[in-house]
């Protein structure tokens, strides 16, 4: 794990316990355990939205009739 020996690992666990003391350890883990879920969830909300413009909400469909008058007001800017 990480290349560190059980004794290393030891020092580190007894230093956190030093550190935090014995009644905010659960409450730590807890946050921790929080904060990676909604790390994951995040992720895995972008990935099922498709990412990019797709997922914003004021970019119009490709088919749709808003989208058609959009691209015929900037080709005629264009000419």
């Amino acid at each position: 794990m990480f290349g560190l020996k059980m004794s290393e690992l030891v020092i580190i666990l007894v230093v956190v316990l030093i550190l935090f003391g014995g009644t905010k350890l659960p409450q730590l883990g807890s946050s921790l355990g929080q904060a990676i879920r909604n790390f994951k969830r995040g992720f895995g909300a972008e990935a099922e939205s498709g990412g990019g413009d797709a997922a914003r909400p004021d970019t119009l469909a490709a088919g749709s009739p808003e989208a058609s008058k959009a691209r015929s007001a900037t080709a005629s800017k264009d000419v």
